[in-house]
């Protein structure tokens, strides 16, 4: 495979999703702008519901897009990082899964201090640990289905 091709099938999708985050660390990603889909939505699902109930859900959905982006981050940072094949006959590698680990960590560090540039948005320490995790979460899926696949 040439370089070319090595990189549009391992990397691009890396930075697909990066290019994903970091347009959510954006003005376009505030609060002020998912709750106004959101909230209608509940209101519609639920009349009378509190507005502080919508603003706890709206909280946890945020929480869980960012787990759940960075997982897919780490996910994509392993497999351009070790580029598996089918039947790959190579052991599960923790060295492999820390250097996707600590990629996303490392973005998810970035993110928060773009973040800390953008008006409307606030860096978190807390969202770096919820991005690490998720794509701590992420790897561990992989090696996970990877054991289970090896015992069937």
């Amino acid at each position: 495979m040439s370089k070319l091709g090595s990189f549009s099938r391992y990397w691009l999708p890396v930075c697909a999703v990066m290019a994903a985050i970091f347009i959510a660390s954006t003005d376009l990603g505030a609060s002020h702008r998912t709750s106004r889909f959101l909230g209608p939505f509940l209101r519609w699902l639920k009349p009378g519901i509190a507005e502080e109930t919508i603003q706890e859900i709206q909280y946890f959905i945020r929480k869980c897009g960012h787990l759940s982006e960075f997982a897919a981050l780490g996910i994509l940072v392993w497999r351009a990082h070790r580029r598996p094949v089918t039947n790959d006959p190579r052991p599960w590698d923790w060295e492999e899964a820390a250097f996707a680990i600590g990629c996303a960590a490392a973005y998810a560090v970035s993110d928060e201090m773009h973040q800390a540039l953008v008006p409307t948005r606030d860096p978190s320490l807390f969202d770096v640990l919820i991005d690490t995790s998720g794509a701590t979460l992420g790897v561990l899926g992989v090696w996970l289905v990877g054991r289970w696949r090896k015992k069937w």
